[in-house]
C-alpha cells in the first residue's frame, strides 16, 4: 500500500471536519458542575486518629488486596513516609512526635497520623484527563474506574493533584489502574465503606458531605483550642467528598495547600478541549502513519531482495571461478608430477644401465678375466704343459 503526502493531508482534513461536528465531548468541559447535592463523603478527624492502621487492614481485606511485607500490627512502618500503590489504596502516615527526617516539628507533643487515598474530588482531574471515561463521578460521592475501557495512557496518573491513582507495572497482560472506590460497591447497599467501619475513635465518619462540613465546622467551634479554623477538602480543587479536620496547618501535615480553588477540569479545560479531536484524527493519523511504514518496508524488502541476488549471483560467480581455478590448478600439478615421475623414472633407467656397463667394463679388464678368456688356465693359474714330477725310490730301483 502506498501512500502520497497529499493524500495523507487530505486524510487528515477531512477527518479534522469530522471530529468537530460531534456535540458530545468526551473529556473537555466548559460546564460549571459542583457535584451531586446529596453526595455522601468521609470527614477524617486527624485529631481522633490513633494511627493503629485498622483502616488499611480493613481496606485490604474489603478490596481482596495483597497482602503486605508487614503485618498490619507493625507500626514500625510508621516510622517512614508513605503513599497508596498499585496494592495499596490507602496508608497512615505519622507527622510530629518523634521526630522523622521528612516530618516538619508540630506544635504539639503528640504526634499526627494522617490517613491518605482518594479524595474523590467533586469534579475529578483524572476523570477531566480521560478521553475514554474510565473515571466517573457517581451520584454517592465515589470516583470509580472502569478497567473495560482503559486504554492505559494513565494521564490520570498525571492529572491528580494528590498523586494518588497507581498502575500494575508488575501485571504484563492486564494491567489496571488502581485507587480507593470509598467502597463504592459496599455503599451502593447501604453499607459503610470498609475503612470507617473498623476505626475504633470515630475518626472517620460517613455521612452526605453537607452534615459532615456542618458537624466539622461545629466541631471548630466547640474547640477551637485544637483544631485549626479550617475544612481541608471543603473548596480545595473545587471541593471534595474526602474532608479533613486537623489541630496543625495542613501544609505540615502532608497535604498541599497549594492548589487553589479551582477544580482541573476549569483549569484545562481549553487543554482538553483539544481531546476529541485528536481522538478523531488519530485513526487516520494511524492510518496514514500505517501505509507510509509499510511503504518503507516494502522498498526495504525490495533493497534487501536486491541486494541478496547480487550477492548470490557474486558468490556464485566467485564459486564457478574459484572451481575453474581449482581444476586448472590441479592438472597444472598433476601435469608437473607426471613430467616429475617419467623424468625420474628415465634417470633410474638410465643410471642402472650405466652402471650395468661399468660393471662388464670392470670385469673385463681384469687378469683373470684375460685367462679365463683363453680356456687354458688352471685353477693356480698356470699353463696347460705337464709339471716335472721327480720320481721316487721305488721308481728309481726299477
Amino acid at each position: 500500500m502506498s501512500i502520497s503526502r497529499r493524500k495523507f493531508l487530505g486524510w487528515m482534513s477531512a477527518a479534522g471536519t469530522g471530529a468537530l461536528l460531534p456535540k458530545h465531548l468526551g473529556a473537555a468541559t466548559t460546564v460549571d458542575f459542583s457535584g451531586y447535592p446529596d453526595s455522601m463523603g468521609v470527614l477524617h478527624d486527624i485529631v481522633r486518629c490513633i494511627g493503629c492502621r485498622r483502616c488499611e487492614a480493613a481496606c485490604n481485606a474489603v478490596n481482596e488486596l495483597p497482602a503486605p511485607a508487614e503485618p498490619f500490627d507493625d507500626l514500625k512502618v510508621l516510622e517512614r513516609k508513605r503513599r497508596s500503590s498499585a496494592g495499596v489504596y490507602t496508608v497512615v502516615n505519622r507527622y510530629g512526635a518523634p521526630p522523622t527526617a521528612d516530618s516538619a516539628p508540630l506544635s504539639g507533643a503528640s504526634p499526627a497520623y494522617v490517613k491518605k487515598q482518594c479524595n474523590h474530588c467533586l469534579e475529578p482531574a483524572c476523570a477531566s484527563a480521560c478521553f475514554v471515561k474510565a473515571f466517573t463521578k457517581t451520584p454517592e460521592g465515589a470516583v470509580i474506574y472502569d478497567a473495560k475501557v482503559c486504554v492505559g495512557c494513565r494521564y490520570c496518573m498525571i492529572a491528580c493533584p494528590f498523586e494518588i491513582p497507581a498502575y500494575e507495572y508488575d501485571n504484563p497482560l492486564t494491567p489496571e489502574v488502581t485507587k480507593c472506590t470509598m467502597c463504592h460497591p459496599r455503599i451502593v447497599e447501604g453499607l459503610l465503606p470498609g475503612c470507617v467501619e473498623a476505626c475504633p475513635t470515630e475518626a472517620l465518619i460517613y455521612g452526605k458531605r453537607e452534615d459532615l462540613l456542618a458537624m466539622a465546622r461545629r466541631r471548630i467551634g466547640k474547640h477551637p483550642d485544637q483544631y485549626v479554623e479550617h475544612i481541608y477538602g471543603e473548596r480545595e480543587m473545587g471541593g471534595t467528598n474526602w474532608l479533613y479536620l486537623a489541630g496543625e496547618p495542613f501544609e505540615n501535615l502532608g497535604l498541599r495547600t497549594d492548589l487553589g480553588t479551582t477544580s482541573a477540569p476549569k483549569l484545562t479545560s481549553g487543554a482538553l478541549g483539544a481531546v476529541p479531536i485528536v481522538v478523531g484524527l488519530w485513526p487516520v493519523l494511524l492510518t496514514g502513519v500505517y501505509a507510509m511504514n509499510k511503504r518503507k518496508e516494502k522498498l526495504a524488502a525490495e533493497a534487501q531482495a536486491a541486494a541478496v541476488a547480487a550477492a548470490e549471483s557474486a558468490a556464485a560467480q566467485t564459486l564457478t571461478e574459484a572451481k575453474e581455478k581449482a581444476a586448472a590448478d590441479q592438472k597444472a600439478a598433476l601435469e608437473k608430477l607426471k613430467g616429475e615421475h617419467e623424468k625420474a623414472v628415465a634417470e633410474a633407467v638410465e643410471k642402472a644401465v650405466s652402471d650395468a656397463l661399468a660393471e662388464a667394463a670392470a670385469k673385463a679388464d681384469s687378469p683373470a678375466d684375460a685367462a679365463d678368456g683363453d680356456g687354458d688356465a688352471t685353477p693356480d693359474g698356470e699353463t696347460g704343459a705337464a709339471p716335472d714330477v721327480k720320481p721316487t725310490s721305488d721308481e728309481e730301483d726299477a
